[in-house]
């Protein structure tokens, strides 16, 4: 019975889950949380629910991977370290190197590095996590799944900016997407539901959490992504901005006296969305109950996101010309009964109708649309751990872990 451990490291955490195979059940699952911060937190849970929680000065990411090695063992999860026989590091930016994951090699690692500059604040933490698992599990095969390999083989029309040609065969300036992971799983469980093959749906997948994404699937194509050159483009989020005019830059730089550009992507990125919109909270449970109490600017902040997502469903449907099945997932996506409400409420036109009992639901798997409505809504939590393992497991069929 192999083990494999699926890593999913951000720039302040560290989340993990264990895995047994063949049967893909999880054994054990955690996270460190405010990495290199003060009162770091250290969490696991194992299969039977109990959890076992440690709060210290500060975890750094070396140490946050020993812990979790260490915490394996000390609870009898894992006799030996041995047991785990393959790591799957979920990684952002694969750039156009990487169309699919890959065995991690001394090649593809610094390939993994030189591609910082499409995700500074993710590659080369996740470079640094490959590397410390390479130390601590010699012996295991090491996987790079890319958030961006799946939007690698998108049309040259959807992934081109109208900007010099040239910018794009010198400097790789495209549209790479982000959460693809993600829309994988979704997109491919929400076939199995349906009990079609998805080479023969047409889907709308809504990656709706704090950074927010939406994918077009046309016959298991993903043809399109909201997400751009990076995670900053597409709808409101919830302190990013999504799509703007390029032109508002240096006009807000010169009358706010900003100099650095970088300091107004900052804006861009973490003071923006829901939050700048809204002047409340980037939490959407915030923004319902402000609404609730005649916040104007909290209703505005939900009204404009809503909004967004409308507006790049109706786009997709027509690039598609049609649509099977519209998916929502992710924190909001599984959560938000108002929000799935808001959103679907617009699109009738469309054939797309949902049930309003149905939809009463939070995080659970669930077909939400009226019964005989032209298309399919659902409800799927996302899984990109098992996807993770999955691709760890199908690159190492011909040495079987």
């Amino acid at each position: 019975m192999a083990k494999v451990l699926a890593i999913n490291a951000g720039s302040s955490t560290l989340k993990w889950k264990l895995f047994s195979l063949p049967e893909e059940t999880v054994i054990a699952s955690g996270m460190v949380d405010r990495l290199g911060l003060p009162q770091s937190k250290f969490v696991i849970k194992k299969a039977d629910g109990e959890k076992y929680t440690e709060t210290k000065d500060t975890i750094d990411a070396q140490e946050a991977a020993a812990m979790v090695l260490t915490r394996l063992k000390s609870d009898g999860i894992l006799a030996h370290l041995s047991e785990i026989t393959g790591v799957g590091h979920r990684v952002v930016a694969g750039g156009e190197d990487f169309k699919d994951s890959v065995v991690i090699t001394p090649t593809t690692l610094k390939q993994i590095k030189d591609l910082s500059e499409y995700a500074p604040l993710h590659n080369p933490t996740q470079a640094y996590y490959i590397e410390v698992f390479q130390q601590l599990l010699p012996k295991a095969v090491q996987v790079a799944v890319f958030d961006t390999s799946l939007y690698a083989t998108m049309p040259e029309a959807n992934y081109l900016y109208s900007i010099p040609y040239d910018y794009y065969k010198q400097f790789g300036a495209r549209k790479y997407g982000a959460h693809g992971t993600s829309h994988r799983y979704v997109a491919n469980r929400t076939a199995e539901i349906l009990g079609k093959d998805l080479k023969d749906l047409k889907l709308i997948t809504l990656h709706l959490g704090s950074g927010a994404s939406i994918t077009a699937f046309d016959h298991g194509q993903a043809i399109d992504t909201s997400m751009g050159f990076t995670p900053l483009a597409g709808i409101t989020m919830s302190t990013r901005s999504g799509d703007i005019d390029a032109s508002l830059i240096p006009f807000l730089m010169r009358h706010l006296g900003i100099s650095d550009v970088q300091d107004f992507i900052n804006i861009l990125n973490n003071k923006s969305g829901l939050l700048g919109i809204s002047g409340v909270s980037p939490d959407m449970r915030d923004l319902d109950k402000a609404a609730a109490e005649d916040n104007h600017q909290a209703e505005l902040a939900l009204e404009i996101f809503a909004n967004r997502v409308v507006k790049y469903i109706g786009s997709y449907i027509a690039e598609m010309g049609g649509l099977d099945a519209l998916v929502f997932t992710a924190g909001v996506g599984e959560n938000s009964v108002a929000m799935r409400a808001r959103i679907t409420k617009q699109l009738g036109y469309f054939g797309i109708t949902i049930d309003d009992e149905k939809n009463n639901v939070h995080g659970q798997e669930r077909l939400i649309s009226q019964d005989g409505g032209k298309v399919d809504v659902l409800v799927v939590p996302t899984n990109e751990e098992l996807m993770i393992v999955r691709d760890v497991e199908r690159l190492t069929e011909k040495s079987p872990i």
